[in-house]
């Protein structure tokens, strides 16, 4: 099965409009979509709003799980808290909260901030990811990515290696804006090796911890 839980449209920075790119990922296979587009609090109902419209659409008719949620993107890192609560309040069933990547300039404190948050998910790309972000992350149930993204991926070594030291869950997604970035089973599996992840550990990280956080989720494949 594939499963990706950091997706992007054109309701923020992709190419495609959230029922496109559903759809997209239904031909190249996938059991699993999150639909995360890039927010603060401006228009954070409204685009829950939208994206669930369409999630919904999508699971009437295909067989796919198509979940709404939301990237808080570039927020100051003090507000994050607060920002979740109202995602999880405007019925995102998901709240990724974008990293501090080396990729892109992201202020300091806001992994942080993510990981002491009740109502983050996924600390996505989180750059040069502290032993004591990662260990928060652990203790409050917080995954933490392994980003298939250019740029945001030159870390995952040093991700993987914190996270594992911590006893934190990792989890394997595309940060996708367009169908081209969707991700295979195949390369899934070469992002995770080349992060450096155990073969033995492959199926805990694409399989295991998937279906750990659907669960968390309180949704039901």
């Amino acid at each position: 099965m594939s499963y990706d839980f950091h997706t992007h449209t054109l309701l923020s920075d992709g190419a495609l409009s959230p029922i496109e790119m559903i759809s997209e990922s239904v031909a190249k296979g996938y059991k699993v979509i999150a639909i995360t587009d890039h927010v603060a609090i401006g228009y954070l109902d409204r685009l829950v709003a939208e994206i669930t419209k369409d999630c919904v659409l999508a699971q009437k008719h295909w067989n796919i799980i198509a979940i709404p949620g939301v990237e808080l993107t570039h927020l100051p890192a003090k507000s994050i808290a607060d920002a979740a609560k109202q995602a999880k309040a405007a019925k995102a069933k998901l709240v990724v909260a974008h990293g501090e990547t080396i990729a892109e300039n992201v202020e300091p404190g806001t992994n942080l901030a993510a990981v002491k948050s009740p109502d983050v998910d996924i600390l996505a790309h989180p750059g040069l990811i502290t032993i004591e972000e990662a260990q928060l992350a652990a203790q409050n149930d917080i995954y933490i990515e392994i980003s298939a993204r250019k740029g945001h991926a030159l870390t995952n070594g040093h991700v993987v290696k914190i996270a594992q030291q911590a006893g934190a869950k990792l989890i394997v997604n595309s940060d996708a804006h367009d169908d081209r970035d969707l991700l295979t089973p195949d390369f899934t599996r070469a992002v995770a090796l080349g992060a450096g992840i155990e073969e033995s550990y492959l199926a805990v990280i694409l399989n295991n911890n998937p279906l750990t956080l659907l669960n968390k989720l309180n949704i039901t494949l």
